[in-house]
C-alpha cells in the first residue's frame, strides 16, 4: 500500500520504483492513493491510467478527487479508482472494490474519508462498518485506506476495525508515521504511508512558496516541488484463509536528483 502520490515526481517515483519492491518482496495486490497524481492537485483520466500502467492495481483517492473536473465522466466507468465511500448518496463512483490478487484471492479495498478537520462527510466508522458487512460473504482479506487529518480518528478507526478487517492504514498528511504494528485482533495498522513524490518540499510543494505563506498570510499558487523523487507504504503480509495480518514493514526509497522518463 503506496502513500500520496504527488505530481510528475510521485509518478517518476512508481516508474523507478514498483516493480523492483514488487519482485523483492513478491507482492499479490498493490494499493495506491492517487488524489494528487496530476499536477499536485486532483487525478485525471490519463494519470490514472499511468499508475494503473505502471503496476497500481487499486487507486484510493481524498478530499482532492474532484480538483479535475474531467473525472466526473471517468470514475463511474473505472471501478478500480476509488473515492472516499462516505461522500453522501449521489456521489458519483465507488467506495469500495472487490478484486482478485495475484494467486487467486480476493481482496476487498475499501475507501473511507475522516471528518476531523476534514470535508462534511458522513461517519467514517459507521460507514465502514455498514460496508464491511455488505462485502463479509465476498472476502476475507479487506484493507482499509483512511484519508484523514487528525491522527486520533485514525487510530480511534483502526481500533474500531480491528479484528475485521486485515489492514487500516492512514492517508492525507504526506508524512510517514513510524507506528505500524499488527492490533490485538489481527489487523495491520499505521497513521499515515507517507507521500510518493518530491522529497524536497513541504509536503510536495515548492518549500520556498509555503513558507512565504506562513510569513505573509498571503494567497499563493502552489507548485509542485521536483526534486529527489521518492516512494513511501508498507508491505502488509496477509493470512488468506483467515484474514489476518502476519506483518507489516514501513518502506521509504529515495532517488538522487530528478528521475528519467516522460511521465
Amino acid at each position: 500500500m503506496i502513500g500520496d502520490i504527488v505530481g510528475k515526481p510521485g509518478r517518476q517515483a512508481l516508474a523507478l520504483f514498483l516493480r523492483k519492491v514488487q519482485e523483492a518482496h513478491d507482492i499479490d495486490l498493490t494499493v495506491a492513493n492517487g488524489e494528487n497524481a496530476a499536477g499536485g492537485f486532483g487525478i485525471t483520466p490519463d494519470t490514472a491510467a499511468d499508475l494503473l500502467r505502471l503496476g497500481v492495481d487499486v487507486i484510493t483517492s481524498g478530499n482532492h478527487i474532484w480538483d479535475k473536473k474531467d473525472v466526473l465522466g471517468y470514475i463511474p466507468k473505472e471501478s478500480r479508482l476509488l473515492r472516499p465511500l462516505n461522500y453522501p448518496p449521489g456521489a458519483p463512483g465507488y467506495g469500495s472494490i472487490v478484486v482478485t490478487a495475484r494467486g487467486g484471492t480476493k481482496v476487498a479495498v475499501l475507501n473511507v474519508s475522516g471528518r476531523v478537520f476534514m470535508n462534511d462527510f458522513d461517519c467514517p466508522f459507521r460507514t465502514t462498518a455498514a460496508e464491511i458487512e455488505a462485502i463479509s460473504g465476498e472476502a476475507r482479506v479487506r484493507v482499509v485506506d483512511i484519508h484523514a487529518e487528525a491522527t486520533s480518528e485514525k487510530v480511534a478507526l483502526g481500533r474500531f476495525l480491528d479484528g475485521r478487517v486485515s489492514a487500516v492504514v492512514g492517508t492525507h498528511t504526506h508524512i510517514q508515521t513510524a507506528d505500524e504494528r499488527v492490533l490485538p485482533g489481527g489487523t495491520a495498522y499505521i497513521t499515515d504511508l507517507g507521500m510518493t513524490g518530491p522529497s524536497e518540499s513541504v509536503i510536495g510543494v515548492e518549500p520556498e512558496i509555503v513558507i512565504r505563506k506562513f510569513l505573509t498570510g498571503m494567497p499563493e499558487r502552489f507548485e509542485t516541488a521536483k526534486l529527489h523523487p521518492q516512494l513511501q507504504g508498507v508491505v502488509i503480509e496477509i493470512d488468506p484463509g483467515s484474514g489476518q495480518a502476519l506483518g507489516i514493514e514501513r518502506i521509504s526509497l529515495l532517488a538522487a536528483g530528478l528521475a528519467p522518463g516522460p511521465l
